[in-house]
């Protein structure tokens, strides 16, 4: 087997487009290859994602919960604290404010959230089934997708570099993205 293949992990920084795991090979651009091949990794991580969150919240006891629910949920309960609806969009990175409230309005009918009205603002925190039922899900990420870790101070460190550099990478497709609206 070359070097060169794709499924190599010695594969050439300088692949040719057929060698490219890429999505839509009509968005491949000359400037940077790789992001069309970043892209696609982004398209799937975020399919599997989404699909392991609901999948283990499943498992934990709740299987009627969607992506957007779980992350409301465990960002609800983070720190356990009250938060805005404002404050949580802005969190997770949701521009739609009506998703998060949709979200809330089925966590509060299913119990695992409360809201408090204090003057204008109404804010949001778990109730105590609201945080056991994050606790059963830590549970089972405990169980099932941690023992896929080493826990190696090398591997530890890549994946906080991997986190830094999908931060990095979202401010710039905000920004390309504010680019857009007034293109």
């Amino acid at each position: 087997m070359s070097s060169n293949t794709p499924s190599s992990p010695t594969a050439s920084p300088l692949a040719t487009d057929s060698q490219r795991i890429v999505t839509s090979a009509h968005l491949v651009s000359e400037k940077s290859p790789e992001l069309s091949e970043l892209e696609f990794g982004l398209i799937i991580a975020t399919h599997a994602f989404n699909r392991w969150m609901t999948r283990c919240m499943g498992a934990a006891g709740v299987k009627d919960m969607t992506a957007v629910d779980v992350l409301v949920l465990h960002h609800t309960n983070h720190r356990g604290t009250e938060k805005r609806l404002a404050d949580i969009c802005f969190v997770l990175n949701i521009e739609d404010t009506h998703v998060v409230s949709y979200s809330l309005k089925k966590l509060m009918a299913a119990g695992y959230v409360r809201s408090q009205k204090k003057g204008k603002e109404v804010f949001f925190a778990t109730t105590e089934a609201g945080t056991a039922l994050c606790l059963r899900y830590r549970e089972v990420r405990e169980a099932c997708l941690l023992p896929g870790f080493s826990g190696a101070a090398e591997e530890n460190c890549q994946l906080g570099d991997m986190a830094k550099l999908l931060r990095t990478v979202s401010g710039r497709y905000d920004q390309a993205a504010r680019a857009a609206t007034s293109y």
